[in-house]
C-alpha cells in the first residue's frame, strides 16, 4: 500500500467528543504522508511482507519527524492487519529477535552501578533493560488504528505462544503497555442501547461469549424495558467495547437463563423490579488476556443501578460453572463419592437423572466451588472472577441451562454470586487475604 493512499483505519469511528481532534488528526497525517514519501526510498513501502515491514519498523523507531512519523506509524500499523500468517509469524519472530534487549549492555550498566550506584548508572539500567520494541509499540500506538492493531498482535503472539514460546518477551512488553494505556481512568462506561451507534450494536453479536444473540430482535430484546447493557469504551478504540456485561431487571433471584432471554416475554415495570441480575460478562479482545476490567464494570453498574432506584437492593449473576464437567473427568473422586456414582456422575446429562445421581453432583459442584483451589484461590474461572471481584456463593440451581454447552460445561448447572454492597470489599479483602469464601448456608448444606 503506497504513501499517500487512503486507509480507511484512519476513521476508527471517531466520537462526537474526538471529532475536533480527528479532524486535526487526518490533517497532519494527511501532510506527514506527503513529507514520508518524499523521505523513504521506494523500496522501502510496504509491499505486503514482513521484511518491508520490519524495515518500516526500524525507520520508525529512528523517526524524528512528528507528521511523518505518525504517517510511518499508521502504514505499519495497517500494513501488519495485511499480513498472511506466515508472513506475520516472521514479522514476530523479528520483533522477539531483532527488537529485544541487548543483554551486553544490561550487565555493563549493572556492573557500573555495582560500582557507582548513582542515580544516572541506576537509569542506565533501566533503559538498557527496556526492549527497543516497547518504543515501536508506544510510536505505532500513536497512529489512528495503532491501538486496535496492537490489541491484534498480542492476541496472534498469545494463539501461537503455546508453539512459539520465543514470543514471550513480545507479550510481555505488550501487557506492559496495556496496564497503563487500559488504566480504568482511560475508559469510559457507556450503557448501550438501542438508540447506540449500529456499529456498536453490531459488535455485540461477535463478542457475546456467554448466550448467544440470535438476531437482532433478540438483541432488541436485551436492551429495553427491564434489561439493560453496559460497557467499557477506550477512546483510541472508537465504538468498539472492550468489555460488556448484561443486566436483567427482575423481582426475584433467577434460577433459570432461559427466562433472562427470552425473545417473547412480558417486561417487568421497572418500579416492581427488586433485583439486578448479572447473567453475562463478554470481554471482547483476546488480546487484552490478563487485563482486568470486568470488576471495575460490576462495580460501577452496581452504584449506577443503586442509585437509579431505592427499590433494587439485591445484585446478583446468573452464572455458569464452565470448569466443573473438566473437573468430573479429570478428577479423582473416590474420596468424595463410592465408584459407581463416580461412574455415573462422568456420564453426558440426558434429559431425564435420577436422583441420586442429580444430588451427587449438586454436592460435587458445591465442594468444586467451594474447596477446589489452586494458589489458594477458586480454581474455576467464572467463580474466581466473581469472588475476587466481592461477591460471595449464594445458590445454586439445578437444570439452569439445558443448552447444549450448557450441559458439556457445568452438567445444566449454574450458580448465583451475591454483590452485597455493604461486604463487597470485606469479601474481596478476605478471599485475596485468607482464601475464604463465603458462601450461603444453602451452599454449605450441599456439603453434606
Amino acid at each position: 500500500m503506497p504513501f499517500g493512499t487512503p486507509d480507511k483505519s484512519v476513521g476508527d469511528n471517531p466520537t462526537t467528543t474526538t471529532l475536533p481532534f480527528y479532524r486535526a488528526l487526518k490533517s497532519v497525517i494527511s501532510v506527514g504522508r506527503e513529507l514520508l514519501a518524499k523521505q523513504l526510498p521506494a523500496n522501502a513501502l510496504f509491499d505486503n511482507t514482513a521484511q518491508s515491514l520490519i524495515t518500516l519498523c526500524k525507520d520508525l523507531i529512528e523517526h524524528r519527524g512528528e507528521a511523518s512519523g505518525i504517517a510511518l506509524a499508521e502504514e505499519i500499523a495497517s500494513g501488519y492487519t495485511h499480513l498472511d500468517d506466515e508472513q506475520k509469524l516472521q514479522f514476530l519472530n523479528s520483533l522477539a529477535q531483532d527488537f529485544d534487549v541487548d543483554q551486553a549492555a544490561i550487565l555493563r550498566a549493572s556492573q557500573d552501578y555495582s560500582e557507582d550506584p548513582t542515580q544516572k548508572n541506576l537509569e542506565r539500567i533501566a533503559h538498557a533493560v527496556e526492549a527497543p520494541r516497547r518504543k515501536l509499540f508506544r510510536r505505532i500506538n500513536m497512529a489512528p488504528g495503532g491501538t486496535s492493531t496492537l490489541v491484534g498482535l498480542r492476541g496472534d503472539v498469545l494463539d501461537l505462544l503455546p508453539e512459539q514460546p520465543q514470543l514471550a518477551g513480545v507479550d510481555s512488553d505488550l501487557k506492559h503497555l496495556f496496564v497503563y494505556w487500559f488504566n480504568k481512568g482511560f475508559l469510559e462506561l457507556r450503557q448501550i442501547d438501542w438508540s447506540s451507534p449500529a456499529s456498536l450494536l453490531e459488535k455485540l453479536f461477535a463478542y457475546e461469549a456467554v448466550h448467544e444473540i440470535n438476531g437482532w430482535e433478540d438483541l432488541r430484546g436485551r436492551l429495553k424495558g427491564d434489561r439493560r447493557c453496559f460497557a467499557f469504551l477506550h477512546p483510541a478504540m472508537g465504538d468498539d467495547p472492550i468489555v460488556f456485561v448484561e443486566v436483567a431487571l427482575t423481582n426475584q433471584i433467577p434460577d433459570s437463563i432461559a427466562p433472562l432471554i427470552a425473545v417473547e416475554r412480558t417486561a417487568l415495570p421497572i418500579e416492581q423490579a427488586t433485583t439486578v441480575v448479572f447473567y453475562s460478562i463478554s470481554n471482547c479482545h483476546p488480546g487484552l488476556a490478563g487485563i482486568s476490567f470486568g470488576n471495575f464494570l460490576i462495580k460501577n453498574v452496581v452504584s449506577i443501578l443503586a442509585s437509579e432506584s431505592d427499590s433494587l437492593n439485591t445484585f446478583v449473576t446468573l452464572s455458569p460453572i464452565p470448569g466443573f464437567r473438566k473437573w468430573l473427568q479429570d478428577t479423582d473422586l473416590s474420596e468424595l463419592v463410592d465408584a459407581d456414582t463416580a461412574e455415573k456422575v462422568r456420564q453426558p446429562i440426558g434429559a431425564v437423572v435420577g436422583d441420586e445421581v442429580r444430588a451427587a453432583l449438586m454436592r460435587l459442584c458445591a465442594h468444586y466451588l467451594l474447596r477446589e483451589k489452586r494458589n489458594g484461590l477458586a480454581v474455576d474461572p467464572v467463580a474466581r472472577f466473581h469472588l475476587g471481584n466481592g461477591a460471595s456463593l449464594h445458590q445454586l440451581h439445578w437444570g439452569a441451562d439445558l443448552t447444549r454447552n450448557g450441559k458439556l460445561q457445568s452438567a445444566g448447572i449454574m450458580v448465583n454470586y451475591l454483590y452485597d454492597v455493604q461486604n463487597i470489599e470485606i469479601n474481596h479483602e478476605e478471599y485475596f487475604g485468607k482464601g475464604k469464601i463465603n458462601a450461603s448456608r444453602a451452599i454449605v448444606r450441599l456439603l453434606g
